[in-house]
């Protein structure tokens, strides 16, 4: 049980005694104070509530900001318009190539709870190198999504597990009509082609009653920004009748392919009682390169006395880099009844279903232990989430006489049902073959198959309840006070709470506060799952296999892994918000912190002695004969985040036309207070500390006249480090801040179609050059914070009837 600690109470009231604080707007969009008038529905069980009346800070985004960025992940629309959310890109880093970590105020990926249409949404099957299980927003299309809300502050206590840094809630397109589009985009460097083309069509049903389909295709070629290896340029040099590939290896974005489909209806049985539901399906693929093997010194090409005359430069005499791939297939179902009693007592039952699986597959390899025998492709296992809710949620107005207005209490249960399951993949792709004893390495080169001994189904169970009650004390002052109570089968309960306040100052001016505290549970795919990974050292030029293993492993508890608990947080917050609609101005400030304690992370690598190489073997562990270390998940630190957001918007008349000018500066610092490690993790601390930008933000301005629109964006990345580990040397390096500018035209054709043409980074601005990667032929970090491929230009056309 955790409860709101005695100092968390207390500092609450004293933010209450001074200004306390708040948020408004989206950080990039065309902000205005009729924004701020627009009713929200996250963070709030109240049905009128507006993002200026908030007890909470709230983005709202709209459809037009979301179609002002070129990229087709929903995620980079979001790092457009939010200065603290950031996306790595992670080119050749297993699956998270295609489903890329994202994170809001410098917190983990699993951190931010995401909603649709207020219903909890489903992990992503993959997890993160450093442990984290977060929701693929790349399977969401944007075009099916009318606006989207971003509540920058702690909500466990309102709606359960993972929302520690925010919550992030799409709201689905529910209008009548017709909508298309077609975009083309292509980089400055002639590569990384992307066509993407969509259809929406809306239509209404009864009194009230709506169906709205979505249907979106994308295909984008990879990008490459990559030099020779030197010792590949070696190695063409001493072996002049080979054709060595240059570049051996591809450096950038994927090949990928996505197709996404979305279905939101509400149909009213009677006047009381309204049936409603959405879907969401997406099948998508993609392709990226792995590290080129090298014939001179990669294990893979010995020769061994259980294959005689056999070399593996027969099959690949010039070296060879994987091509590592998946199918992703991920859908939701979500369905409901909710509706009103005579006494004013409003119901929500939902139930959801949701489950995202990834189909990995490798070629152009080997599984080099069975020699001759060995295929190059493999499928290399399945990943499944999934995860089924039911939730029950009451509303009810509250007529209190010693109140100003009707106060609102709001409650409700929910039971959750996780599943995490891993299926095998081909037996060669994790199999040992004879080979294996000349030290041929075993397994698919590249990425092992998960083996049988691996695969399995997991699951956990847990039901919550909870109250929230909104309290208006006078005309100016409001509470909310929130209290979840949540069980778990697999690690046992906990209790949180949130409160928080506001004050309005005058009509234009208001003051706002708020202290919770959070949790997120593990998950079973965290508590159970094992992976054996391959790497390069760019020092001594040698592959490298790690194992991380589940904290239940006998080997993993040898080394000290212990069950993993539940990471707990407390958040603060104060600030303060502004608005003038005779002036057209809107702005706010707002200071932050959040404490979280046991925070996920990998242990760190341990040194596989043959001992323990004969013992992973007996378990199972794919890869085990080639592996030089060992880690597992663990709840490694204490952390401590401070921030500051400042957000202004300025909406005027200009000869004719209409200016708007925006700006947003998020400051966010996070500390490791107290590390259950030993030094070795240091690297881990960098990465926490130090491994996103200290300072973002982003100044736009948009100017309308008549049926001609431009916009000009300026955004800015501060500095931020690299900190990666290998066997021979740590690999730190800082990285410079960037600037980055982007330009479009609108023009309407007619009243109903509109072309656009535009560019992304029209300087063609790049980072620094990733100096130690140099020896793999990477130019820049792949652990970027921004697109590392340079300027993109595109043309848009947009049809609404």
């Amino acid at each position: 049980m955790r409860l709101m600690t005695t100092a968390a109470w207390t500092v609450l009231a004293l933010a209450l005694a001074q200004p306390a604080f708040a948020e408004i707007d989206a950080a990039a969009s065309r902000a205005s104070a009729e924004d701020l008038e627009a009713v929200i529905v996250t963070g709030t069980r109240r049905a009128d509530r507006t993002a200026f009346e908030s007890a909470a800070p709230i983005d709202v985004i709209s459809e037009s900001v979301l179609e002002s960025t070129v990229s087709d992940e929903l995620m980079e629309k979001l790092v457009a318009a939010v200065p603290s959310f950031n996306v790595q890109r992670l080119p050749a880093a297993d699956g998270q190539a295609f489903v890329r970590p994202a994170t809001l105020r410098g917190l983990s990926p699993d951190h931010t709870l995401v909603l649709v249409n207020g219903k909890r949404r489903h992990r992503s099957a993959v997890l993160g190198g450093r442990g984290a299980q977060g929701v693929d927003l790349g399977q969401l299309p944007s075009f099916a999504i009318k606006r989207i809300e971003v509540l920058r502050d702690g909500a466990s206590a309102q709606y359960g597990s993972d929302a520690i840094a925010s919550v992030i809630n799409l709201i689905l397109n529910d209008q009548p009509g017709f909508a298309a589009f077609g975009q083309a985009a292509q980089y400055f460097e002639g590569d990384g082609t992307m066509y993407e083309g969509g259809f929406r069509a809306g239509w209404a049903l009864g009194d009230g009653g709506h169906l709205v389909a979505t249907l979106t295709y994308t295909d984008s070629e990879a990008t490459s920004r990559t030099r020779q290896r030197p010792d590949a340029i070696a190695f063409q040099a001493a072996n002049p009748n080979l054709r060595v590939r240059n570049p051996v290896q591809r450096w950038g974005q994927p090949d990928r392919d996505a197709t996404r489909f979305v279905v939101d209806a509400a149909v009213p049985l009677n006047d009381a009682v309204e049936l409603y539901g959405f879907a969401t399906y997406s099948d998508s693929s993609g392709v990226t390169d792995f590290n080129w093997r090298n014939p001179s010194n990669d294990t893979a090409y010995r020769n061994s006395s259980a294959f005689p005359g056999w070399n593996l430069a027969q099959l690949y005499p010039a070296g060879f880099s994987p091509k590592f791939g998946q199918d992703e297939t991920d859908y939701a179902i979500n369905a409901g009844l909710r509706g009103e009693l005579g006494n004013g007592l409003a119901w929500d039952f939902n139930a959801s279903l949701g489950q995202d699986k990834v189909d990995y597959f490798i070629s152009e390899t080997i599984n080099a232990s069975f020699g001759p025998q060995s295929p190059t492709a493999f499928r290399a296992g399945i990943l499944t989430q999934r995860e089924q809710n039911l939730n029950l949620d009451f509303n009810k107005p509250l007529e209190l006489g010693f109140l100003a207005e009707t106060a609102n209490l709001a409650f409700g249960a929910e039971r959750r049902v996780e599943t995490y399951k891993i299926e095998a993949g081909d037996p060669m792709s994790y199999q040992v073959g004879p080979g294996a004893v000349a030290g041929l390495p075993s397994g698919s080169n590249g990425f092992p198959g998960y083996s049988s001994a691996q695969a399995g189904s997991w699951d956990q169970t847990s039901y919550a309840g909870y109250v929230d009650l909104d309290l208006a004390w006078t005309e100016s002052f409001s509470t909310n006070v929130a209290i979840r109570h949540e069980d778990f089968s697999e690690f046992g309960s906990t209790t949180d709470g949130k409160i928080a306040a506001r004050y309005e100052i005058s009509p234009d001016w208001a003051v706002r506060g708020a202290v919770s505290t959070g949790f997120r549970a593990p998950t079973p795919g965290q508590l159970n799952s094992t992976r054996t990974s391959q790497g390069l050292d760019t020092t001594t030029l040698q592959l490298f296999t790690a194992g991380r293993l589940s904290p239940s492993n006998p080997v993993a508890q040898f080394f000290g892994a212990k069950p993993l608990e539940p990471e707990t947080s407390t958040n603060y917050s104060v600030g303060l918000v502004y608005r003038s609609a005779e002036h057209g101005l809107t702005g706010s400030l707002d200071y932050y912190q959040i404490e979280v304690d046991d925070r996920f992370a990998s242990s760190p690598n341990f040194t596989v002695t043959p001992a323990i190489r004969a013992e992973l073997l007996k378990l199972g562990v794919p890869g085990a004969d080639s592996l030089t270390s060992v880690s597992y998940f663990t709840n490694s630190f204490n952390t401590r985040t401070r921030g500051l957001d400042a957000v202004g918007s300025w909406k005027t008349h200009l000869a004719d036309g209409d200016l708007t000018l925006t700006a947003a500066y998020n400051w966010n610092d996070t500390k490791v207070t107290r590390s259950k490690l030993t030094e070795v993790s240091k690297l881990a601390r960098i990465n926490i500390e130090d491994g996103l930008p200290e300072h973002t933000g982003n100044v736009a301005a948009t100017y309308a006249y008549g049926r001609f629109e431009g916009t000009a964006r300026v955004r800015y990345y501060g500095d931020w480090t690299d900190a990666q580990s290998q066997s021979s040397a740590d690999l730190i390096q800082t990285f410079g801040a960037r600037t980055f500018v982007d330009l479009s035209a609108s023009a309407a054709i007619t009243e109903q179609v509109k072309v656009t043409i535009g560019a992304e980074n029209i300087f063609n601005t790049y980072p620094d050059e990733a100096t130690f990667q140099a020896s793999r032929g990477l130019i820049y970090s792949r652990n970027a914070v921004y697109d590392t491929d340079g300027g993109l230009y595109y043309v848009r056309l947009n049809a609404k009837f």
